[in-house]
């Protein structure tokens, strides 16, 4: 049985509510899946706003080899792991990295050289400001895209739809 958190989780932008600022219309995110723009870029912000459920947005849209890790359990042979893996087949090779913040300068320095190369695409997530958390040289090579709490109004949005999507299936 699907966790309830898998089924109501938006599938497309349409779906999404909240940063309007970034997926409204002609908005950075929506101009990037729309046109099908290849870039690394870190989420920042805080907890349950939008960042995995985005990162995996933009990932299908692309059609891309999609991997997601959490900073906070996995290491270098992860990656290597992943970056290893015979890809092309599925599109651009895109590594989401939750808590980006939590791989220390060691970690994140090995990223270097697969994100510049173009290798691997790398989707940050943190609630750590990432111009202290993330080391420079990675840092430079990714966009910043900031996102805020939810509004009441979209947190009631989200729990109507929610409802919606539940007695649909009942």
């Amino acid at each position: 049985m699907e966790p309830l958190a898998a089924k109501i989780r938006p599938k497309s932008l349409e779906e999404f509510v909240g940063q309007e600022d970034l997926v409204g219309e002609g908005k950075p995110l929506r101009v990037a899946v729309e046109e099908k723009h290849l870039f690394s870029f870190v989420l920042w912000g805080p907890p349950g706003t939008g960042k995995t459920t985005l990162a995996r947005i933009y990932a299908k849209s692309l059609n891309a080899d999609y991997h997601e890790l959490s900073a906070v359990s996995a290491g270098k042979d992860d990656i290597r792991k992943i970056i290893d893996k015979s890809g092309g087949l599925f599109g651009p090779k895109i590594l989401f990295l939750d808590e980006i913040h939590r791989f220390n300068k060691a970690q994140q320095d090995f990223l270097l050289p697969y994100v510049e190369s173009g290798a691997l695409t790398l989707i940050g997530a943190t609630t750590e400001n990432p111009s202290f958390e993330v080391i420079p040289a990675l840092l430079s090579r990714m966009r910043v895209f900031v996102l805020h709490e939810l509004t009441e109004e979209e947190i009631i949005s989200i729990i109507s739809r929610t409802g919606e999507k539940m007695s649909r299936e009942v």
